[in-house]
């Protein structure tokens, strides 16, 4: 039986959930003779010095953390300055160490960054492969390096390592590592996997990346280091045992963050009588290590954007554009903090002064209201980042709003100002960046992937943990529930606990249980297609005129400003070309789609996109691959009298001494000769034993070609060759739909409709000509180029008896136009394949009649 994509998603969250579950379970078993003041005790003995030395650590880290893309880049051979490879890095492992690596696949910082300098997606891949490769090596030696330099056994409970069995694994493994590295120095070919091709380091970069590799994670296990009570400097192998397998098992387990799965795993390795202070180190280190970067960046982003600060465009500098467009995702991912902030405070008790003198001031029941609000308002948020991911305005205003509650309630609920401060500078932050979400679709309609799924779960899970470590010495009963009292702590808990299960219960519900949405949007009817000419009408780009083939589907922006064309085939939305329309409504656009095609377990591809729509794409988390080059005349300056276009001349002159004639049709005169256009049009078909494709190029239809101006060769007083006219409004752009030509055609009929349209062109005023669009054209066979491109390359060379691929070039290349590249921007690996596959059925099927009404008013700038 085969297992579907949706099965496996299903499968791998149910398993990081269960997880999850039992990485609490084990902390609860770790953590039972605890109890919760004494751990505050021991938060509250840590001292400055203990802290700033914590912090020093912390920030080597993150410096040595940069050298890994810094190095990585110039092993590849796409070196970048520092300060951009640091941004990279910086941004990336933020996200990362607090939220796990799914949460934000296809959104990735690190791929914008550098696709934005000029990388490609195989380099991007590069540099993250052989970046991921140093860290785990690390791991790998400091592990070994602590089994070696052990002291004292491993106790696990259920297995117990020995002095001597410590020794022989460390051994073995830094040997393995040893003769990894002495094989990777002296390989000079790149390594292939998987049909790419990744540059291995040479002896001087293997030494500098191992070297920060061992300075990134010796800091990093530093910082833990002195925040623990009374460690002692020879106790330092075996805390590096313990701190490695816990990066390790948080890591594989794809939990995000690694909450509780890491602090379980120290726990139970490091031996130590003081379990309580170790326990308050790991917390203190959760939020030096791990919240305060993020912050630091959030701020630093934030306070860019607003100032222009030029100390910080020096770090910025050159891509300041991309790092406009990961605020939104930082502001998104620390709302969502924000939001479990206040879930695990509604778990933990209040500073006892605070309350007594809250009691003094508020009622019981608004204390209680805004312990239950408080929670809840920290759930609704959680719930709501997934829409400031996607920059949605609703999803700004909504958080702006229960950000402001959520201070307000912390006052209320126990003068837990630290955490309102929080909501508020987060507030102020969406309110400087409010112009950033931008996007009016509407929140109700955004799904939620199972990233954040996990994510909402793990805080839940963590809030839920927190209260039950916390109230643990109460015993249970029944009359909890309806104990009011200002000292009555755990009464409260349950009561905020219920609140939010019930929200977030309420809430799956209302998501499993809403109606399923149409498949697609249907086709327009009548009264639609006013809207879609009006945007049609001020298109600056011919392939808009697609849509008037009537095999598409389209959306349409919220103010109607722009449309896009699709289509489904099979689990394929294909988006044609990039919208149509006002291109700050690109993105709205594309990400409907994205979540349309999501929402049905489809796959998206944008088809033919030009590099305009690439960094929407790379938003979308799509994989960017070169399809082939456009053919484009700049008409101000264009002549037939060159050297270049000698043969086209030639052809033409040809022709002309023949007989042949040219002559623009009206569309208004196009039925009078219609019948003589259908039978060239069936000759040509005939003579090649063809049939009419439809979706990414336009067929005979009677209907659909008296729409245009038609071009003639005209010869013996009869029409011999056409091609229907597509001609934009503001004069921008001119090209052609349909060409075709009799057999009895006279030589170079066709050079001489192209000649003498180029010039008719150039006379009416337009500035440029399209001659199409090649498929695999300018897509380079290199040695390190990907596999795919190395295999579009091959077929454009030798796939000639299949399609005209270089004949098609070659006759294009006579009138000596430029190139332009166009993408397809699909999902990963084989899905990419099969996207295709269904845009060769949908492109090969018969086409039906052009279903739309005749147009109100003319769409194309006529012939005078």
């Amino acid at each position: 039986m085969r297992i579907s994509v949706r099965q496996k998603r299903i499968a791998a969250t149910g398993a990081v959930l269960a997880l999850m579950a039992l990485a609490f379970v084990a902390l609860d078993h770790l953590t039972n003779e605890m109890r919760y003041a004494d751990v505050q005790g021991a938060l509250h003995a840590l001292t400055p010095v203990r802290l700033l030395l914590a912090l020093g650590f912390t920030a080597a880290s993150y410096l040595a953390l940069t050298f890994y893309d810094h190095i990585a880049l110039r092993v590849i051979g796409r070196p970048l300055p520092w300060r951009t490879a640091a941004l990279a890095s910086f941004t990336n492992y933020t996200l990362s160490h607090n939220l796990g690596f799914g949460l934000l696949t296809g959104g990735s910082a690190r791929y914008r960054i550098y696709v934005a300098a000029g990388l490609d997606g195989p380099d991007v891949a590069r540099v993250i492969a052989l970046a991921g490769a140093m860290f785990w090596i690390g791991v790998a030696s400091v592990g070994g390096c602590a089994l070696v330099l052990g002291a004292a056994p491993i106790d696990l409970g259920w297995l117990t390592l020995s002095v001597g069995s410590m020794h022989a694994v460390g051994a073995c493994l830094i040997a393995a590592i040893a003769g990894g590295a002495f094989a990777v120095a002296r390989r000079t070919r790149p390594l292939s996997v998987f049909g790419a091709t990744i540059p291995l380091p040479g002896v001087r970069a293997l030494g500098a990346q191992f070297a920060t590799s061992l300075a990134d994670l010796l800091c990093a296990s530093a910082a833990l280091f002195v925040l623990i009570p009374g460690a002692q400097p020879d106790a330092f192998p075996l805390f590096m045992l313990a701190w490695a397998l816990g990066i390790v098992v948080a890591l594989v387990s794809h939990v995000p963050g690694g909450v509780g799965v890491f602090e379980a795993t120290v726990l139970a390795v490091l031996p130590t009588s003081d379990r309580t202070g170790v326990f308050a180190a790991l917390i203190a280190y959760r939020l030096i290590y791990y919240l305060l970067p993020l912050a630091l960046g959030i701020v630093l982003l934030a306070w860019h954007e607003v100032t222009r600060n030029r100390r910080l465009a020096l770090i910025f500098g050159g891509i300041r554009s991309v790092v406009a467009d990961i605020l939104p995702l930082l502001l998104g991912c620390g709302t969502f903090l924000a939001g479990a902030m206040l879930l695990l405070s509604g778990a933990l008790p209040p500073v006892g002064w605070r309350i007594d003198a809250l009691g003094d001031v508020l009622p019981l029941g608004l204390i209680e209201a805004s312990h239950v609000a408080a929670s809840m308002a920290g759930t609704a948020l959680m719930l709501i980042a997934p829409g400031l991911y996607r920059r949605l305005d609703g999803a700004s205003v909504l958080a702006r709003v229960l950000l402001l509650a959520g201070a307000l309630f912390s006052l209320g609920k126990g003068i837990d100002y630290e955490e309102a401060t929080v909501c508020l500078a987060v507030a102020a932050l969406l309110q400087v960046g409010r112009a950033k979400f931008n996007r009016r679709t509407a929140l109700t309609a955004q799904p939620i992937g199972a990233g954040w799924i996990i994510a909402i779960a793990m805080a839940a899970m963590l809030a839920g943990w927190a209260g039950l470590f916390a109230y643990r010495h109460v015993p249970y009963s029944d009359a909890l529930w309806w104990r009011f009292a200002l000292g009555a702590q755990a009464p409260r808990y349950l009561r905020a606990m219920l609140g939010c299960a019930v929200l977030l219960l309420g809430f799956a519900a209302w998501r499993m249980l809403a109606p399923a949405r149409a498949l697609a949007s249907p086709l327009p009817e009548a009264e639609e297609w006013q809207t879609i000419r009006a945007i049609l009408s001020r298109a600056d780009r011919t392939e808009a005129m697609l849509a008037l083939t009537g095999d598409k589907r389209f959306l349409i922006s919220s103010q109607k400003d722009a449309l896009l064309m699709y289509q489904v085939e099979g689990a394929t939305w294909v988006v044609m070309g990039d919208p149509i329309g006002t291109p700050e409504a690109w993105e709205e656009l594309l990400w409907r789609i994205r979540d349309m095609s999501h929402r049905q377990q489809g796959r998206l591809l944008l088809y033919e996109a030009s590099s305009a729509v690439l960094d929407i794409a790379i938003g979308l988390g799509l994989q960017i691959v070169k399809y082939g080059e456009e053919a484009v005349i700049d008409l101000p300056d264009f002549t037939l009298d060159t050297p270049d276009l000698r043969s086209v001349r030639k052809s033409e002159r040809a022709a002309a001494r023949a007989g042949a004639s040219f002559r623009i049709v009206p569309a208004a005169a196009v039925p009078v000769v219609m019948d003589q256009l259908e039978a060239i049009s069936d000759e040509w078909l005939a003579s090649r034993d063809g049939r009419e494709k439809g979706f990414s190029l336009g067929f005979f239809d009677r209907t659909y070609v008296q729409r245009f101006d038609v071009a003639l060769v005209m010869f013996d007083g009869r029409p011999v060759a056409f091609a229907n006219l597509w001609l934009t409004t503001g004069k921008e752009e001119a090209s052609v739909d349909l060409m075709r030509h009799s057999d009895d055609a006279p030589r170079g009929t066709m050079d001489f409709l192209f000649a003498n349209l180029l010039l008719w062109a150039r006379e009416q005023g337009y500035q440029r000509f399209t001659l199409g669009m090649v498929p695999l054209s300018g897509i380079e066979d290199r040695r390190l180029a990907p596999a795919w491109a190395r295999a579009a390359a091959l077929v454009f060379r030798h796939g000639e008896r299949f399609y005209g691929f270089r004949g098609l070039r070659a006759y294009k290349d006579k009138f000596a136009p430029r190139w332009r590249p166009r993408y397809l921007a699909g999902p990963q690996g084989v899905a990419l394949l099969q996207s295709l596959r269904d845009v060769s059925r949908l492109i090969g099927r018969h086409p039906v009649a052009a279903r739309v009404p005749p147009p109100v008013k003319p769409i194309t700038e006529r012939a005078a």
